[in-house]
């Protein structure tokens, strides 16, 4: 299988713009992300998909490839299947830029998914343990069924301890994705559908148009930066 990373990357992010070039570690965030991606040597390309100047500047200034992509798409997954049109590969994997602690290890994991033709998008999880991080709609929960395929991806707790005799997981939704090139496609042919809108949860788009999510559960993965404070968080944990 030809498999090609993708990193959307737009500048203007609503809840913390322009989040992607802040210094972490004396290194832009996007750059860490790019650099970890690379470094993976998993992937025939990986490139950038970005709305922004100053984003294409930074990662061509390290020798990395860019996609300029346009600026009205609703989601991160819109944005790359625009790239992904023209590309030879069969397999995409969607990474997300706000994810520099991103390793090998799980990225490896999560194409050996594709080894079930079965399968035709994946992605991943981790356990949520915090009560404040279940209860925080900046963690997106997913529950699970039986072989692992995603039922449902929520800002909300689920599933609902209305037994709490019962013990219940609770997993965090990582922004990492993995399509078969035709399932990216399929994406963007359908619109966005009420679920994906209420939530801001763009996979629900998949499950929305009846196409099941394979989730890999993996260790903690760091942190994901969508707020300020997010950031600090990752400072302390480099």
């Amino acid at each position: 299988m030809i498999v090609t990373a993708l990193i959307p990357a737009r500048y203007g992010a609503t809840r913390f713009p322009g989040k992607l070039m802040q210094p972490l570690g004396g290194v832009s965030v996007i750059r860490r992300t790019f650099e970890a991606v690379k470094s993976s040597s998993l992937f025939e390309e990986v490139v950038v998909a970005t709305d922004s100047d100053e984003i294409e500047e930074e990662i061509r200034s390290i020798g990395g490839s860019v996609f300029r992509s346009q600026k009205s798409h609703e989601s991160g997954t819109d944005r790359i299947a625009e790239a992904a049109i023209d590309l030879n590969t069969d397999i995409i994997i969607n990474i997300q830029g706000d994810t520099p602690f991103i390793k090998k290890d799980p990225l490896e994991k999560l194409i050996r998914l594709f080894n079930d033709s079965s399968v035709s998008v994946a992605s991943m999880m981790q356990i949520l343990e915090k009560p404040e991080e279940i209860d925080d709609p900046n963690f997106v929960k997913v529950a699970i069924d039986k072989k692992n395929d995603a039922l449902f991806f929520s800002r909300s707790r689920i599933p609902f301890p209305r037994d709490t005799n019962t013990a219940v997981a609770y997993y965090e939704h990582i922004g990492v994705y993995a399509f078969r090139k035709q399932a990216l496609l399929d994406f963007i042919s359908w619109p966005m559908g009420t679920l994906e809108a209420i939530e801001k949860v763009e996979c629900l788009r998949f499950l929305e148009n009846g196409m099941p999510i394979r989730m890999l559960t993996v260790d903690y993965l760091g942190v994901e930066i969508d707020t300020p404070e997010d950031l600090h968080k990752a400072a302390k944990l480099l």
